[in-house]
C-alpha cells in the first residue's frame, strides 16, 4: 500500500522505515529540512537498535522516502500523524500545535475514501475535534496508538503485543478498520490481537497504559523510601510481591525513577484534562506518582553526598550513564543527567559517561565533562554512581577492576543492577535505593 507518515521524529521515523520494511511504499514528511536530509541519505538521526538497517534498507530498495513537501501525501491512501505533543510551557496540558498544524496542512492532499490515522499521544477527546475537518475532504479519521519502547521501538512496530484502531461506527469506520487490517498484515496474521473500538477510547488506551506503568514505578519507589527508614529490602519485597500473579514482577524495580519523552509528560497531560473534564479526583494519585518519582532522583544526589561524608566539592564524581533508559541516547527528562548537574552544582567534578547519549547530553549540558570511554571515566574518581542500566556497567563491570581505576571506593546504585555481595567483596561500600 502507499502510506504518507506526517513527523519523522522518533515515532514517525521508526514508523516509516518499520511499515517500508514489511513491503509497504511509504513517504516520510517533516518540516526539519536537516532531519529530512539525513533520512533520505539512509542514516538514523538518533539511536534505536535496528533502525539503520532498515532504514537503509528502505531508502535502497526504494520503498522509503522523505520529504518536507506535504504534496507527497498526495499519492497515499493511509496517513499516519506522529508528530510530538510536548508539555505546554505554562502548565501540565499537552501542546497539540503540531497534531493540528500537521493534520491542517495534510488536508488538501486528501481524497474520498483516504484514512488518516492518528498515532500521537494525545488527550481524550482530540480526535472529535479533529475529525469534521478531516471528514469534510471524505476522508476518515481513526486513531491508531503507538506503544513503543524505546530500544525496542522497531521490534514493537513490525511485531507489537496489540494493535488498537478506533473508529466511529458505520459503514466508514468499519472499512477503515479493514484497511489498517491490511496495513498491518505480518501482525494480524500471526494472531496479533487487533482491538477496534471508539476513538475516545482508543485515545484513553495509551495514557491508561502509561499512567499504569508510571504508577507501578513510583509503587515499589514508595516501598524503597519505607524501606529505606526501617532496614528493609525493596528488591526482595519486590521479588516476593511479584510472584502474585496479579501484580508481576515487572517494572517494580526500584532506583531513581523514569524519565524519557513519554511517561512524564503524559501523566501530567492525563491529570490536566481530566480537570478540564470535571473529574481531576479521578486521577488526582498522578500528581503524587510524579512526585514520588522526582524525590528519587533527591535520594540518589543524597546517598552520594552522604557517602562522602556530607560534602561533595571539588570531589570527583563518575556518573555512568546519560540517557533516560538504556538502548536509546534519549535524554529527554533524564534522571540520569538530572542528578549528574545536581551534583554538579553542589560543587562537585563530574564526569559523565554513556555509550549512546553522550552528543545529545553535551549540547544540552556542557558544563559537565564527558567521556565516550568507560574505564578513563572511572579514573581517580572519589564515587561512582550508577543511573542508566546498561549492560557495560550492569552486568560487565568488574567491581575488581573498577577499583584498580578510580581513587574512591563508593558505589551508588541508583537502579539496583549491581551485584552488592560481589561490589562490596571488592572492597566498596555500596548503595542501594531502598536497600540496607
Amino acid at each position: 500500500m502507499r502510506l504518507s507518515v506526517i513527523g519523522c521524529g522518533y515515532l514517525g521515523a521508526v514508523h516509516a522505515a518499520a511499515m517500508a520494511s514489511i513491503g509497504h511504499d511509504v513517504v516520510g514528511i517533516d518540516v526539519d529540512q536537516r532531519k529530512i536530509d539525513t533520512l533520505s541519505q539512509g542514516r538514523a538521526p538518533f539511536f534505536e537498535p535496528g533502525l539503520q538497517e532498515i532504514l537503509a534498507e528502505g531508502i535502497a530498495s526504494g520503498r522509503l522516502r522523505f520529504t518536507t513537501e506535504m504534496s507527497a501525501a498526495g499519492d497515499a491512501t493511509v496517513h499516519f500523524v506522529g508528530v510530538g505533543t510536548p508539555q505546554q510551557k505554562d502548565g501540565y496540558a499537552a501542546d497539540l500545535t503540531y497534531v493540528n498544524t500537521a493534520v491542517d496542512a495534510l488536508l488538501p492532499f486528501l481524497s474520498p475514501g483516504d484514512v488518516v490515522a492518528g498515532k500521537s499521544t494525545v488527550p481524550v477527546g482530540t480526535a472529535a475535534e479533529l475529525a469534521p475537518r478531516v471528514e469534510a475532504t471524505g476522508a476518515t479519521l481513526v486513531w491508531n496508538p503507538e506503544f513503543l519502547r524505546e530500544g525496542w521501538a522497531v521490534l514493537d512496530t513490525v511485531d507489537p503485543d496489540r494493535l488498537v484502531v478506533g473508529v466511529t461506527p458505520g459503514e466508514a469506520g468499519e472499512r477503515a478498520a479493514d484497511i489498517l487490517r491490511e496495513v498491518y498484515h505480518p501482525a494480524v496474521a500471526k494472531g496479533t490481537p487487533f482491538i477496534v473500538t471508539d476513538r475516545p477510547t482508543a485515545e484513553l488506551v495509551k495514557v491508561a497504559a502509561n499512567a499504569f506503568l508510571a504508577t507501578k514505578i513510583s509503587f515499589i519507589n514508595a516501598m524503597a523510601e519505607i524501606a529505606e527508614v526501617t532496614g528493609a529490602d525493596v528488591t526482595q519485597l519486590a521479588d516476593a510481591i511479584g510472584h502474585d500473579v496479579r501484580i508481576g514482577r515487572r517494572f517494580l524495580g526500584a532506583g531513581i525513577g523514569f524519565g524519557g519523552g513519554c511517561l512524564p509528560k503524559d501523566i501530567r497531560a492525563f491529570a490536566a484534562r481530566a480537570e478540564e473534564l470535571g473529574r481531576g479526583e479521578s486521577v488526582g494519585f498522578l500528581r503524587e506518582v510524579d512526585a514520588i518519582n522526582l524525590r528519587r532522583r533527591d535520594r540518589a544526589v543524597d546517598l552520594v553526598v552522604q557517602a562522602l561524608d556530607g560534602a561533595v566539592f571539588e570531589k570527583r564524581i563518575t556518573v555512568l550513564g546519560a540517557a533516560f533508559k538504556p538502548h536509546s541516547d534519549d535524554i529527554r527528562d533524564s534522571p540520569a543527567l538530572d542528578v549528574a548537574v545536581r551534583l554538579h552544582g553542589l560543587g562537585a567534578t563530574v564526569t559523565v559517561t554513556d555509550p549512546a547519549a553522550i552528543d545529545n547530553a553535551r549540547r544540552m549540558h556542557p558544563q559537565l565533562t564527558y567521556v565516550t570511554d568507560r574505564d578513563e571515566a572511572l579514573t581517580g574518581a572519589d564515587a561512582v554512581i550508577l543511573v542508566t542500566e546498561w549492560d557495560e556497567y550492569r552486568r560487565e563491570l568488574d567491581p575488581g577492576h573498577a577499583s584498580s581505576l578510580t581513587r574512591g571506593r563508593i558505589v551508588v546504585d541508583g537502579r539496583n543492577g549491581l551485584d552488592a555481595a560481589a561490589w562490596r567483596a571488592a572492597g566498596w561500600t555500596y548503595y542501594g535505593m531502598g536497600r540496607p
